[in-house]
């Protein structure tokens, strides 16, 4: 490549070295700094969140990209060259919208906003969060006009995490297979006593957990010599480069799920950024494409792996050595066990069947705020009726209710509907998997991974940020995002559990 080239790499590979300290700076602070640390935090964050935005939007900046078009025509579409182009393009053009002093403004507010909610939700005090959540929810507004759309705020900021998706786009798809949902949900209702999941209601050593999710996670493929997996208050996984990825999740000593399934989740996200080619390391798009795409990878290999018959028909031995409590439980009835549909008010443990209104609510009531239409003094109330007239249970306390998710204290809204496309996306990408290779759930069955993880690899996550998610979908299945192939998944697989 020429010249100009290799300038605009060097310079976003130093903005990128920004970027994943101030990233590593947030792993820090949920997983091992004090809590009197906030303060001091949010002003480094300012700091280099600042620093960000200057390198993003600066005319040095947009010279090279205009000196390395004229360089590169011609190059081809998918090449890593007119693909950094391309996202550095479109990154410049978002980051120009937004003031820099906004910038700063919403990255020391969510640091502090964290502690805020973390005590709030310790101690079930939605009124001491009311203030800060209000706060936040102004700047995003703020930052929605900067941005700009056509129809609805809400846009700019589904944008953000889903590029080119819109408010209207997904009401249309969850509206589309909301109806399937709930049928489903009641018919299974009739049949509850078909499930017993008292198996994984036992007292279960925290050390053993780590133990037997750790060896699972690890033949999945996640690379501890790259990797390492930490407890946080709420899940989720960070990486600061492709050879350093960490995951995170928390431990219930009477409910085996959480845990368990919550590594197999992060470790999902952990392997699709550990997956990106080498020769994007350091680079804006070693990294994945859309967040309903990162959460494809993480929904799969949580559900479509680890709660399969085959999976368990393989994995449940040893679980049985790590807790002989369970040596007299067989496949079907662990199958059932982790499969067992019950609405529940925590939405990292909700069982497949209910997940997605879990994800419908949260993108309706985001949306309301951000539009005005809620008084945010009655926001527990608002959700604990929503909640109510789609799960059919009411929260106890606002802990589990409204306060139980880190997302709005940290000032990701647009986010959520990413949850409910990465479900759907799962099972289109999965079917795509096994129509090229039809062994691969033999080989789940019998412990092997690499069959999967190899197709990810060179289908999805070799690509980084090269492609938006419908460009990558297109390619690899041929068609655009799906929900019915999720419904039919569910329905046969829940079918069979319960006897439909």
């Amino acid at each position: 490549m020429g010249e100009r080239f290799n300038q605009l790499k060097d310079y976003l590979a130093e903005l990128q070295n920004v970027n994943t300290a101030a990233g590593l700076l947030g792993w820090d602070q949920q997983v091992m700094m004090p809590p009197k640390g906030a303060q001091a935090r949010a002003a480094q964050l300012g700091t280099l969140s600042r620093i960000s935005h200057e390198m993003q939007t600066s005319d040095t900046l947009a010279r090279l990209l205009d000196d390395v078009g004229a360089e590169i025509d011609g190059a081809a579409y998918d090449s890593d060259e007119a693909s950094l182009l391309r996202v550095a393009e479109y990154d410049f053009e978002q980051a120009t919208k937004i003031p820099t002093h906004l910038v700063v403004k919403l990255a020391q507010e969510t640091i502090l906003a964290h502690e805020v909610w973390a005590k709030a939700r310790a101690n079930n005090d939605y009124k001491s969060f009311q203030p800060t959540l209000e706060k936040i929810m102004d700047l995003t507004r703020q930052s929605a006009e900067a941005l700009g759309y056509k129809d609805n705020p809400y846009d700019a900021l589904i944008n953000q995490y889903e590029r080119g998706m819109t408010f209207a786009q997904i009401k249309e798809i969850f509206d589309g297979h909301r109806p399937q949902l709930v049928d489903l949900v009641a018919q299974i209702s009739k049949n509850t006593d078909k499930v017993d999941d008292s198996p994984v209601h036992q007292d279960f050593d925290i050390a053993k957990q780590r133990e037997f999710a750790t060896w699972v996670i690890e033949k999945f493929g996640f690379d501890l010599e790259g990797g390492r997996i930490d407890e946080a208050v709420h899940p989720f996984a960070n990486s600061t480069s492709i050879n350093d990825v960490r995951i995170t999740t928390r431990y219930n000593d009477d409910f085996l799920n959480p845990a368990m399934f919550g590594m197999m989740h992060e470790a999902g996200h952990g392997m699709y950024e550990a997956g990106v080619s080498q020769n994007l390391e350091g680079n804006i798009l070693a990294s994945g494409t859309s967040l309903g795409v990162h959460e494809s990878q993480s929904r799969m290999w949580e559900n479509l792996v680890g709660r399969s018959r085959g999976f368990w028909t393989w994995a449940l031995p040893k679980l049985q050595e790590t807790f002989p409590q369970l040596k007299g439980v067989t496949v079907d009835q662990f199958y059932g066990a982790v499969n067992k549909v019950q609405p529940s008010f925590i939405r990292v443990e909700a069982d497949e069947a209910t997940y997605n209104l879990h994800i419908m609510l949260r993108f309706e009531l985001e949306n309301d705020m951000l539009n005005g239409k809620i008084n945010f003094s009655n926001l527990p109330n608002i959700w604990n009726e929503r909640f109510e007239s789609y799960l059919g249970i009411v929260p106890p306390t606002d802990t589990v209710g409204v306060l139980q998710d880190v997302h709005w204290s940290a000032g990701l809204i647009g986010y959520f509907a990413t949850y409910a496309l990465g479900n759907l996306l799962s099972v289109q990408y999965y079917n795509k998997a096994v129509q090229d290779h039809p062994t691969i759930p033999d080989e789940i069955a019998s412990g092997e991974f690499s069959t999967l993880l190899g197709w990810l690899r060179e289908n999805i996550h070799q690509h980084g940020r090269k492609f938006t998610s419908a460009e990558l979908t297109k390619r690899v299945t041929g068609e655009q995002i799906n929900s019915q192939p999720y419904i039919t998944y569910l329905q046969e697989k829940f079918g069979g559990i319960y006897g439909l």
